[in-house]
């Protein structure tokens, strides 16, 4: 059986656990809670109209619209409810690489955890789905306090070697996953940016709100190599090349460059939060800052 506090550091979590995961957008759930849901309730905020139809209760009749338009509408409301949250974890092949003691999946496993247990704490229904090239482990949101350690048991059993597609990934979730809720997706996002985004897509037709946390080894993105280096592909059957990367690492990084600047802009003008995330930087530290940004936008919002 895993142990709970393995990718739960005490003082880590002492940071942010204060802070509230509140959805931007609309979600759906059942229980009361902290967030604007679309469940049509009965005794709480009125929402909106709707026509009648058979088998309606008469009681959530209007009359007095009946007075003046002659037609029958139903009241729908809104109600204050709990969040359903799905975490991906992408555990292909290349989240395996580290230059130095923590690896991306490592990383991302922490990062998962600590997510889970802050919306178990919110009474949020937290669920958890980890991916090569399909899903491998799909476990459905739940709010019990019990399920923390359903979700430490399947991220202690995941490794990473397989590769990826993410898109045709997301687009199976997107459809598998009915309700909508707080997609968070957890990556290296290595895939093409044209299909990675309408991957993310799909999840935001359906009316998802999508958190993206882009997990980056340091090396990846200063590429900072001198001397003649072995360079071994993750994923496509280990593939080695030598080469010099003094040669190389200018290309290499206008590339990355310009990969994440693609990926960061696909996500502004979808309305995703885009979050990069570097291994060398404790999850804890990088988590705060981003729920502390998270809270300042909502209340800003919120008084707007």
């Amino acid at each position: 059986m895993a142990d709970p506090t393995e990718f739960l550091d005490p003082k880590a979590l002492s940071k942010f656990s204060a802070l509230d995961l509140v959805a931007r957008l609309v979600v759906e759930g059942f229980v009361s809670g902290l967030h604007k849901s679309p469940y049509h309730g009965f005794s709480v905020e009125f929402a909106e109209h709707r026509q009648y139809v058979p088998g309606d209760e008469l009681r959530r009749l209007d009359w007095k619209v009946f007075a003046r338009s002659d037609r029958f509408y139903i009241k729908q409301y809104e109600e204050e409810t709990n969040l359903r949250a799905y975490l991906l974890l992408d555990a292909s092949g290349s989240m395996r690489y580290s230059s130095d003691s923590v690896s991306k999946l490592r990383y991302g496993q922490c990062l998962s955890a600590a997510l889970a247990y802050l919306m178990l704490q919110q009474q949020d229904s937290v669920g958890l789905v980890t991916f090569d090239r399909e899903v491998r482990s799909y476990l459905p949101p739940r709010s019990a306090p019990t399920h923390l350690k359903a979700i430490m048991q399947r991220l202690t059993e995941t490794g990473a070697e397989q590769e990826t597609k993410l898109s045709n990934i997301f687009h199976e979730l997107a459809e598998r996953i009915r309700r909508r809720g707080l997609i968070i997706v957890i990556s290296d996002l290595f895939d093409d940016p044209k299909d990675l985004m309408a991957g993310l897509s799909h999840f935001r037709h359906k009316k998802h709100e999508v958190i993206v946390f882009h997990v980056l080894d340091p090396y990846e993105k200063t590429f900072p190599f001198r001397n003649w280096t072995m360079f071994r592909n993750l994923e496509r059957g280990g593939h080695q090349i030598l080469t010099e990367p003094q040669r190389v690492r200018r290309a290499y990084l206008e590339a990355f460059s310009s990969f994440c600047r693609e990926v960061r802009r696909g996500c502004f003008q979808r309305r995703i939060d885009y979050v990069e995330l570097d291994t060398s930087t404790p999850y804890d530290v990088s988590l705060s800052r981003y729920l502390a940004k998270r809270a300042g936008v909502l209340a800003r919002g919120r008084s707007s």
